[in-house]
């Protein structure tokens, strides 16, 4: 299982504010392009997003749903990506002094993924979540004026640009 975690400096609050934005999740996850909420409502149980991965020339499009959240705190999330199967991803997100440490842990639940899971997969994915939260700390820590839009509407690169 792969587990990551990062020191933000910013109030979990401010943290959770991102999370539960359907419109900042390819902000901060890598790989992810134009998301969009797709049911329900998210962060709720059972609320989904859809989005592209754009590997290259390759678009490929992909959906995550909520399995679990508790307001504030923690979000657990089943992303299906299509030939690979699916994966459970956490999200905690505990007070850290005047900070927040989020805790990441991923690993593969159904299909391929599951299936040829082993250390250089579990590398790829460390390589993945330091990346993932670096980004949410730049939108996190992010001064106010440029934290309120979503990384596309403020003129910078599009999450896959040069990030992916």
């Amino acid at each position: 299982m792969a587990v990551r975690h990062r020191m933000i400096k910013a109030v979990p609050a401010r943290v959770w504010e991102v999370l539960s934005d359907p419109r900042r999740y390819a902000d901060w996850v890598v790989g992810t392009a134009k998301s969009r909420p797709r049911a329900g409502q998210w962060p709720q149980k059972g609320a989904s997003l859809a989005y592209e991965i754009r590997l290259g020339p390759l678009r490929v499009a992909n959906e995550t749903v909520v399995r679990r959240f508790r307001e504030g705190s923690v979000l657990e999330l089943e992303a299906h990506a299509g030939a690979l199967g699916t994966a459970r991803i956490s999200i905690e997100v505990r007070e850290w002094g005047e900070h927040s440490l989020v805790i990441v842990d991923e690993h593969p639940l159904r299909g391929a993924g599951g299936a040829l899971h082993n250390v250089g997969f579990e590398a790829l994915i460390q390589l993945r979540h330091r990346a993932m939260l670096a980004r949410l700390a730049e939108v996190c820590e992010a001064p106010a004026d440029e934290a309120s839009a979503p990384r596309s509407h403020r003129g910078a690169p599009g999450p896959g640009a040069s990030r992916a």
